[in-house]
């Protein structure tokens, strides 16, 4: 029940239009041969009353991911913290394996990253949208994911809502 709130709160004023095309574009998944990086992915613009549609292979040049947090020299350093070293040993044994200005470099990236929101885009939501779109494609499961994106100069990270026929908006129930 609260997934379909949330769903509903999500796709909730909708122009006609909009929800007309949100049909075609479910028929159109339908009618697909199967998976593929083609398939659409809608975007929706709250603030400019705007729903996209674009292919899934454009997904990342439209909204980059932020994989800064994945660095493997930030991945290490995480993983000797989590064993028990203390954190300047755990830096130093980086830097032996990876160089001192590498690891300084992932950090500054990694901390800059965090003065300019990214709406919580992470390069692991971004494989996630595409395995759980494949896994659905896979099981004939007729669903598009539409991200809902944060408003600019905010703390909300954008939202993925999977829509379907059943999604509550389609069927005409939100209150």
């Amino acid at each position: 029940m609260v997934d379909a709130q949330i769903q509903c709160r999500s796709v909730s004023g909708l122009t006609n239009d909009q929800r007309q095309g949100l049909l075609l574009v479910l028929q159109e998944v339908n009618n697909a041969a199967g998976w593929s990086f083609e398939l659409p992915v809608l975007l929706r613009d709250r603030a400019w009353l705007r729903l996209s549609r674009i292919p899934l292979q454009q997904l990342h040049r439209l909204l980059p991911p932020d994989g800064r947090e994945e660095a493997p020299e930030l991945i290490r350093y995480r993983n000797l913290l989590k064993r028990g070293l203390e954190p300047l040993i755990a830096q130093e044994q980086c830097w032996h394996e990876f160089g001192m200005a590498d690891c300084q470099r992932a950090q500054k990236a990694f901390w800059r990253s965090r003065e300019h929101s990214n709406h919580g885009w992470t390069a692991e939501r971004y494989r996630r949208l595409i395995s759980g779109y494949r896994v659905r494609i896979e099981r004939r499961i007729t669903t598009v994911p539409m991200l809902v994106l944060a408003r600019q100069d905010s703390d909300e990270h954008h939202e993925l809502v999977w829509v379907s026929e059943s999604t509550p908006v389609m069927r005409h129930t939100c209150a």
